[in-house]
């Protein structure tokens, strides 16, 4: 197939095509050459080292953003991700939105100028704000040896479930990012801007969440913290509701983001619908709702955010119903993947957790219990209890 669409291009088409493949082809290869080092430094030296070696040619765009023409790579930003038996990594660029209409007449012109400030960024630069509002950093991840098509999976329905909310005028938030499969085994991940996952939080500051939403946005009384409490609240909410009916598993605190405004995202699904880690045991709850989580929310089942909380579960729940044949046909379309989310009856057991047969107020009580028995569960303590004495990860 690709073949057949690279005889019917010439021109300037056909040269875009070359180089904005051999541009991902140099970026994503990267992955393979540092495989063999072990991790540590030894990876890590050679990841900014074959990053060195990467030509960027003007008018090339990340596969996952092709509103955006990449104008510089930072070659320091090199990063192995923690994995042992494949080597993922990160790799940060600067980028124009320029639109994909845009993005087509830089392909069709000969000159691919775009900004002539851009073609080299100092070191002071990379640091620097940047004035362009439509220049901005973007950081990715790239995997050699993954399958990502369940991550798109879990992304196209967490976008559904966002529209949906919109739509039924919900101040929920979920921040679907964008993963894009580039070949058998290969993808693209875009890092979620201005977040800080949990794990990072704990190995830098050794506090609670509670405790380091006061060192961030100052006393429990003020109009800031109050603020990022309800962002913390109508994301976790909404992220609730997507746990549980995707039923999404392996929520340790690396997996889970925090950003600038308080808002929780979540990150990484690898393990959702019927498959868990552990071989499958099942073993977390529904919904990562910790000890620390419920105190951001107040700290008491009657405090008035953890009420809010629940309040927000019911309703957007109650939201989601109608749709559920839209959702579950979206499901149903990678049945045949073979991904190994699927076991025989995925969508069996989604349909359930819809409660099709239920009243509204008989959806509203088997969302609050589901909510009640996910709340300070002693399971998921015990999950996160072992991921850290596995993967050194904090809770």
């Amino acid at each position: 197939m690709i073949e057949e669409i690279c005889k019917n291009l010439s021109g300037s088409a056909l040269s875009f095509y070359k180089r904005e493949f051999e541009f991902f082809g140099e970026i994503t290869n990267i992955s393979g050459i540092i495989r063999p080092f072990p991790k540590g430094k030894e990876r890590k030296k050679a990841c900014l080292e074959a990053l060195s070696k990467v030509t960027l040619q003007q008018g090339c765009y990340l596969p996952s953003n092709p509103e955006a023409v990449v104008l510089a790579i930072d070659y320091e930003s090199g990063t192995p991700m923690q994995s042992a038996a494949k080597a993922p990594y990160l790799a940060r660029f600067k980028v124009q939105r320029c639109g994909i209409s845009g993005l087509e007449k830089l392909a069709a012109s000969e000159t691919h100028v775009v900004d002539a400030q851009s073609s080299s960024v100092d070191q002071h630069r990379l640091a620097g704000p940047e004035r362009n509002k439509s220049i901005y950093w973007q950081a990715c991840i790239f995997k050699v040896g993954d399958d990502v098509r369940q991550d798109m999976l879990a992304l196209q329905v967490i976008e559904m479930f966002r529209n949906i909310f919109q739509q039924a005028g919900l101040k929920l938030y979920l921040a679907p990012y964008r993963v894009v499969a580039t070949a058998p085994g290969c993808g693209v991940i875009e890092c979620v801007p201005n977040s800080k996952s949990r794990d990072q939080i704990g190995r830098q500051t050794d506090i609670t969440l509670f405790e380091y939403f006061l060192a961030t946005f100052g006393d429990e009384q003020s109009p800031q913290f109050q603020e990022a409490r309800h962002n913390f609240v109508v994301s976790m909410a909404a992220y609730s509701i997507v746990s549980f009916l995707l039923q999404i598993k392996d929520r340790h605190n690396g997996n889970i983001m925090i950003n600038n405004t308080g808002h929780i995202i979540h990150i990484d699904f690898g393990f959702m619908f019927e498959s868990s880690p552990g071989g499958n045991l099942g073993w977390e709850p529904d919904i990562k709702l910790t000890e620390e989580m419920f105190r951001v929310m107040g700290g008491a089942l009657e405090a008035p955010p953890f009420q809010w909380f629940m309040e927000l579960c019911v309703q957007g729940y109650l939201a989601v119903r109608p749709y559920q044949e839209a959702i579950i046909s979206l499901v149903s379309l990678m049945l045949d993947t073979r991904l190994p989310c699927f076991r025989g009856q995925t969508i069996k057991l989604l349909r359930a957790r819809f409660a099709p047969l239920a009243g509204e107020r008989e959806a509203a009580n088997f969302m609050l219990k589901v909510v009640r028995d996910s709340c300070l569960n002693w399971r998921g303590k015990t999950y996160d209890m072992l991921q850290y004495y596995q993967n050194q990860i904090p809770y």
